[in-house]
């Protein structure tokens, strides 16, 4: 379901041009609400439309044209990582913070790779949403002392710390992963990506053989215990 704010986007053609237009993409309520509370105070921030799925979010970016996009990996429907990418390619000049639960360590990098200029856990100071919001609409990237460590060294060394056997998998790949650990089965999988069951069970193939797992119980343990990990 689709969900907007009252603002009337057609009436924000008056507005001042320092204001931005913020669009939230998640499919908590709670977690929309309590971002909007947090912005409400800044005067040159307007949340211009909400949304908990990538198909209404994508309809929203055509119809509210925001200039930054604030974005969960989990989706009702799709995922961050996706909608990142539909969001760039259908103009690149909004901005895209993926705000999630998940480590930046299992994300963050992917989601940089599909065009996000900032990756925020949720788990930190609302003042460090704040200031990624504030660095990437300035055009900046926004990084964390964290990842932008383990960028340099990868980038003076050629070496990805701490390398894991997930980040051998696309990202479509690790969003079946993401599901099957979330405990849905292949219709539900295949009804939520929009793909077919056979599909599905493609990529769960496909997983067993990159993880090194022999059997569909294990591969179900595997995903369930990183999920777990990673929340």
């Amino acid at each position: 379901m689709r969900i907007k704010t009252n603002r009337d986007p057609a009436s924000q053609s008056g507005h001042s041009k320092n204001i931005h237009r913020v669009l939230l993409v998640d499919d908590h309520e709670l977690l929309r609400d309590g971002v909007i509370e947090m912005l409400a105070n800044k005067t040159n921030l307007e949340v211009c439309g909400e949304a908990d799925s990538e198909s209404d979010a994508m309809a929203l970016v055509g119809e509210t044209h925001p200039h930054l996009a604030i974005v969960d990996i989990s989706l009702k429907q799709g995922d961050g990582i996706s909608l990142t990418k539909r969001i760039k390619a259908l103009d690149e000049s909004i901005r895209v913070i993926v705000y999630s639960t998940y480590d930046e360590d299992l994300y963050g990098e992917r989601a940089l790779r599909a065009g996000a200029s900032g990756y925020v856990n949720k788990q930190a100071p609302a003042a460090e949403l704040t200031e990624a919001i504030g660095m990437v609409l300035g055009g900046s990237v926004y990084l964390s002392p964290k990842m932008a460590s383990r960028l340099v060294t990868a980038t003076q060394t050629g070496v990805q710390p701490g390398v894991l056997a997930t980040d051998t998998l696309s990202d479509r790949e690790l969003e079946v992963f993401r599901l099957i650990g979330n405990g849905l089965m292949n219709a539900q999988i295949a009804d939520q990506l929009h793909i077919s069951p056979r599909t599905v069970e493609t990529y769960r193939e496909r997983l067993k053989l990159k993880l090194d797992v022999q059997t569909s119980a294990e591969l179900n343990r595997r995903a369930v215990q990183w999920v777990l990990q990673g929340e």
